[in-house]
C-alpha cells in the first residue's frame, strides 16, 4: 500500500468518527474528499466531481419534484387525510393488528419519503392503535420503523432514482425489475416482526400495566372524516406512473411530470390558496436539492478522494472475480455505517457512487448491487439508536430507543440475510 492509501484510511476514519458525533454529514464528506484528493495531488478531481454531481438533470428532476410534492401534501394535509382513511378499520384485529399496521405504515412509506416526517404523521396514530389494542409501546415503535421496505417502489425515492441512473435504465424499468424482491423482503419482514412479537411477548390482551402513550402522541391530530379524494392525493402520482407503465408503456411519462398532475389535482380537489401551494412547492424542491441531492453531491466527492488515492481500485480489484464477496460488502458496508451513523442516505450514496459502478467486475450487475446496498443502508438507520426517525417514533411511545432497536434490528439482519441469499 501506498502512502495515498495509509492517509486515506487515516481520513475514512475520521469521516466515521465525525459522523458518529453527528457533525454536518454534508460538510464531513466534502472535507475529506477534498482533503484525499489534495494528499494525492489532484486537488482539480473534486471540483470536477463537485460539478459533475450538482448539474444531474434525471436525479434533480426526480428527487426535486416529490421533495415539492411532499410540500405540498404537508401543506394541505392530504397525507393525514390517507393516514386517518387507512387506519381507521384496524381496530379489535388482537395480534393481526401488527402486520396490518405494517402494511398500511408501508404504504404512507411510498408517499412520505423522510423516515423522520413518516414517523411523526403516523407515528402517533400507530402507536396509540397499538397499545390500546395490547401491545408492548417498544413493540408499536419498532413496528412503525420496521415498515418502511414499500418506499422502495416509489419513484420519487432519491436511492432508487440514483442507482437507475448509475445503471442508465429508465426509473419504472428499475423498479419493475426490483419490485418482486421488494414484495418478497417486505412480506418476510412483517412475519419477522410478528414471530419477534411473540418471543418477546408484546402482546397481551388487556395490555401491560404502566405502559401509555407518550404525550406527544396527541400532537397530530387525524380528521375524523377523512376524505377519500384528498386521501388519495399523496398516492396519485405513484398510482399514476405505475399505469401507465404497465398499460400504456408507449407513453413517456417523467417522475416531474407526475408530480406536478398530482399537484393540479391537489389543488383542485383541496381549493387551497393557489400561490401558498405553488410557494411550497419550490420551497420542497429547494429543500430536496439542497438536503438530498447535497449529500449526493457530498457522497460524490468523497469517493472522488477515495479513487485520487487508489483506494477503490485497491478495492475493487480485491472483489473481482468474487461475485459473493461484492455482495457480502454491498450487505454489510452500508447496515455497519447506517447503524453507527444514523443515516441510511449517507451509507448508500457513498457506497453507490464508489463502488456499484463496478458491479460488471465482481460478476454483478450495477441495479442488482445497488439495490442491495440502498436496502441495506435503510436496514442500518432503522437499527439505529441515532436515527431521527427511531428517536421520533421512541418519544411517541415515550420508550427508550433501545428498547425499540432491540426488537427492530435482528429483524432487519434477519431480512438483509434473505435479500443476500436471493440476490
Amino acid at each position: 500500500m501506498t502512502w495515498e492509501m495509509w492517509a486515506a484510511l487515516a481520513v475514512v476514519c475520521v469521516t466515521v468518527y465525525g459522523l458518529l458525533k453527528r457533525w454536518e454529514t454534508r460538510l464531513v464528506l466534502l472535507t475529506s474528499g477534498f482533503v484525499m484528493c489534495l494528499l494525492s495531488l489532484n486537488p482539480i478531481a473534486a471540483f470536477q466531481q463537485f460539478d459533475k454531481s450538482m448539474t444531474s438533470a434525471s436525479l434533480i428532476i426526480v428527487i426535486c419534484s416529490a421533495m415539492g410534492f411532499a410540500r405540498v401534501m404537508n401543506i394541505t394535509k392530504c397525507d393525514l387525510h390517507l393516514v386517518s382513511l387507512l387506519t381507521k378499520p384496524l381496530n379489535k384485529l388482537g395480534i393481526l393488528l401488527l402486520p396490518c399496521c405494517m402494511i398500511v405504515t408501508g404504504v404512507v412509506s411510498i408517499a412520505i419519503s423522510s423516515l423522520a416526517g413518516m414517523c411523526a404523521a403516523i407515528g402517533p396514530t400507530i402507536c396509540a392503535l397499538m397499545i390500546r389494542a395490547g401491545f408492548r409501546p417498544a413493540m408499536a415503535a419498532a413496528t412503525v420503523i420496521a415498515s418502511t421496505l414499500p418506499s422502495f417502489w416509489s419513484p420519487g425515492s432519491s436511492h432508487n432514482g440514483f442507482v437507475a441512473k448509475l445503471a442508465d435504465w429508465p426509473i419504472m424499468e428499475y423498479l419493475t425489475y426490483t419490485g418482486t424482491r421488494t414484495l418478497l423482503i417486505s412480506i418476510v419482514c412483517i412475519a419477522l416482526m410478528v414471530g419477534c412479537c411473540l418471543l418477546f411477548g408484546d402482546f397481551k390482551k388487556g395490555g401491560f400495566e404502566n405502559d401509555g402513550v407518550h404525550d406527544a402522541a396527541n400532537k397530530v391530530e387525524l380528521p375524523e372524516h377523512p376524505n377519500l379524494l384528498w386521501a388519495f392525493a399523496p398516492l396519485l402520482p405513484v398510482v399514476l406512473l405505475f399505469v401507465v407503465a404497465v398499460c400504456f408503456p408507449q407513453v413517456k411519462i417523467s417522475v416531474a411530470t407526475a408530480m406536478l398532475i398530482g399537484v393540479i389535482y391537489t389543488l383542485l380537489v383541496t381549493r387551497f390558496n393557489p400561490a401558498d401551494i405553488t410557494r411550497k412547492f419550490f420551497d420542497g424542491m429547494g429543500h430536496g436539492y439542497g438536503n438530498i441531492l447535497g449529500l449526493i453531491i457530498a457522497a460524490g466527492v468523497f469517493a472522488a478522494g477515495l479513487r485520487s488515492c487508489g483506494v477503490i481500485d485497491v478495492f475493487v480489484e480485491a472483489l473481482k472475480g468474487s461475485s459473493d464477496l461484492a455482495k457480502l460488502g454491498a450487505a454489510v458496508g452500508p447496515y455497519v455505517l447506517g447503524v453507527m451513523t444514523g443515516s441510511g442516505d449517507a451509507a448508500a450514496f457513498a457506497f453507490n457512487e464508489a463502488v456499484t459502478p463496478h458491479a460488471a467486475a465482481f460478476g454483478l450487475t450495477i441495479p442488482d448491487l445497488g439495490y442491495l446496498a440502498s436496502v441495506a443502508a435503510t436496514f442500518g438507520r432503522v437499527s439505529s439508536p441515532l436515527a431521527a426517525g427511531v428517536i421520533v417514533v421512541s418519544g411517541i411511545a415515550g420508550v427508550s430507543p433501545i428498547e425499540v432497536i432491540k426488537r427492530s434490528a435482528p429483524v432487519q439482519i434477519c431480512t438483509l440475510t434473505f435479500l443476500f441469499l436471493i440476490s
